[in-house]
């Protein structure tokens, strides 16, 4: 099947091609569904593993290559199945549709249909893969720089997300924390040295708990990972029960060489004023690579050390 070559075509597709595109994918292999008026549902069906994805439904539209959830083509190389959640904004996937959605698939039996489920998230759709993995007891999350909760009385220190404060996180799949107890393994991925990041994972505590410290890495994570070429090798370690704390921390040595992360370590030993250890980091890329911002920073901390 190739419907969504369609979709990839260098002429300007409108939303209601694209969604019908969507809906020609799901009655042929699974189903399509409009959830409400702020989220969408693509389920297709492969095998006997079922990937559960979150994502913002304007980015996939944005996106310049398929536009399809992501990983769609990865899953389906994977001979997964996949059902892939779409938020038309920044909704958190607080809206009773989506609720009442998840409890119509666990009471049909939806989940035990696969020998494993899999709920991915990134963010907000981290949030959203902690919350509905309860709909389907026993199943792994992947959840990288995830928030607990926005509810005001309990994190009271999260200071982005304005615009999703007002939600009720109080109801039906509220509180990540709470909603991944029945869960078989939850891994978790986060930034210790992001501090908003690093309050929310705190709150997540338990025997299936997996806890990843990606240090330096920032909120954007998976974007990194991307570059890195280790986002999927985790999942696949996720899905098959063999990720480690040891096997992810040597995937994650790739990003020394990686220039998105040593430009944004450059920034930070600059915004914490160490010039001695921002000298010898420079000198550390420099030895790799041609970079002439590294080279002018470096001139200017050892100028900075002479005043």
């Amino acid at each position: 099947m190739n419907e969504q070559s369609d979709i990839a075509a260098d002429q300007p597709v409108t939303r209601e091609a694209w969604r019908e595109n969507l809906a020609e994918i799901g009655a042929a292999e699974g189903f399509y569904e409009e959830i409400g008026h702020e989220h969408t549902a693509l389920f297709v069906e492969r095998g006997k593993t079922l990937i559960v994805t979150f994502e913002n439904l304007d980015h996939i539209y944005d996106r310049g290559d398929d536009k399809m959830p992501w990983g769609y083509g990865f899953v389906q190389s994977r001979g997964w199945s996949m059902l892939g959640l779409m938020a038309h904004g920044w909704s958190w996937y607080r809206d009773e549709d989506v609720f009442d959605f998840f409890d119509r698939l666990r009471e049909d039996g939806f989940f035990e249909k696969f020998d494993k489920v899999v709920f991915y998230g990134a963010s907000m759709g981290g949030y959203a893969a902690t919350v509905f993995s309860a709909a389907a007891p026993g199943s792994t999350v992947v959840a990288i720089s995830p928030q607990a909760t926005l509810d005001r009385e309990v994190a009271p220190w999260e200071t982005r997300y304005h615009k999703a404060w007002k939600r009720d996180y109080n109801s039906r799949y509220g509180y990540g924390p709470d909603m991944v107890q029945k869960a078989a393994d939850v891994h978790l991925f986060y930034d210790p040295r992001a501090s908003l990041d690093a309050m929310h994972a705190a709150l997540f505590r338990g025997a299936n708990i997996h806890k990843y410290r990606c240090r330096f890495m920032g909120h954007r994570i998976a974007s990194l990972w991307l570059q890195l070429g280790i986002l999927k090798p985790v999942i696949e370690g996720s899905v098959a029960g063999t990720l480690s704390t040891t096997q992810f921390y040597t995937l994650l040595r790739g990003r020394r060489e990686n220039q998105r992360f040593q430009k944004e370590m450059l920034q930070r030993l600059q915004r914490e004023n160490r010039p001695k250890l921002l000298i010898r980091y420079c000198e550390a890329v420099l030895a790799r690579r041609r970079a002439p911002h590294f080279r002018n920073a470096m001139r200017e901390a050892r100028q900075s050390l002479k005043k």
